[in-house]
């Protein structure tokens, strides 16, 4: 990894109840890259994004922002930081226009001037998104509520994006224009760590991964040396 860490995980344990779900999790983030974390279901990797938002709590080990430790910090303190999380299955309010969802991605900012600003650069990343301003966000397919979910995390102006599964239950051509949306989030100055199942897109984003195993990272490289390596890939990945 080149460069200073923007995140850094360090010996992190979770544990929802009496199960513990990450059993000393390190990793690390450089400003500016796509870091993607593969692995099977229930590997942790989801856990792992909750736990640097701050919706679940570490039970042991460090998160540092900036070399400053926010592992347990409240959930709008760290979206304060600079961190988005855009979760899995998208999770818009579907009673709610797009407009409105938008608005309460930017809930933070107090400037009306800001908000619309931040509206309108929304609007110009994801046109479909303007088309259908005033519909409910209910009435979207699964492609456009998944962008609605990208674009009202965006709405904080964060440094980090976390995005866990964007491509999961989308056709083939609206995954590859999420993706597209990443890399073009990205080339704009966001950091991205991806959760992603389908570790063909994550790697093909990602300039490196971790690859997670129940709770464990049980591999670290670059995305095309993760490509090549065959027994790995058949021994956590499924081939």
């Amino acid at each position: 990894m080149a460069g200073q860490a923007l995140l850094k995980l360090e010996d992190v344990r979770v544990s929802y109840g009496r199960t513990e779900a990450l059993h000393g999790v390190s990793l690390e983030v450089a400003p500016g890259e796509i870091v993607a974390l593969i692995g099977a279901n229930g590997a942790g990797k989801s856990t792992t994004l909750r736990a640097i938002s701050g919706l679940q709590k570490p039970s042991a080990g460090r998160i540092l922002w900036d070399g400053r430790d926010i592992g347990g910090m409240p959930a709008d303190q760290v979206i304060g930081l600079g961190i988005a999380h855009c979760p899995e299955e998208r999770h818009v309010w579907p009673d709610m226009s797009v407009h409105e969802n938008l608005l309460l991605g930017a809930y933070l900012c107090k400037s009306k001037q800001e908000v619309e600003k931040r509206m309108a650069l929304a609007f110009k990343r994801f046109p479909r998104l303007q088309e259908r301003e005033k519909q409910l966000a209910g009435t979207l397919s699964g492609g456009e509520q998944q962008m609605l979910a990208i674009a009202r995390a965006l709405m904080s102006q964060p440094r980090l994006l976390l995005l866990d599964e964007p491509s999961l239950g989308l056709s083939p051509m609206m995954v590859v224009e999420v993706f597209k949306v990443v890399r073009e989030i990205n080339a704009q100055g966001v950091t991205v760590v991806v959760v992603e199942q389908n570790i063909h897109h994550a790697l093909a984003v990602a300039s490196r991964a971790y690859v997670f195993e129940t709770g464990n990272v049980v591999a670290h490289n670059d995305s095309a040396s993760l490509l090549k390596d065959e027994q790995l890939l058949h021994a956590y990945l499924g081939g």
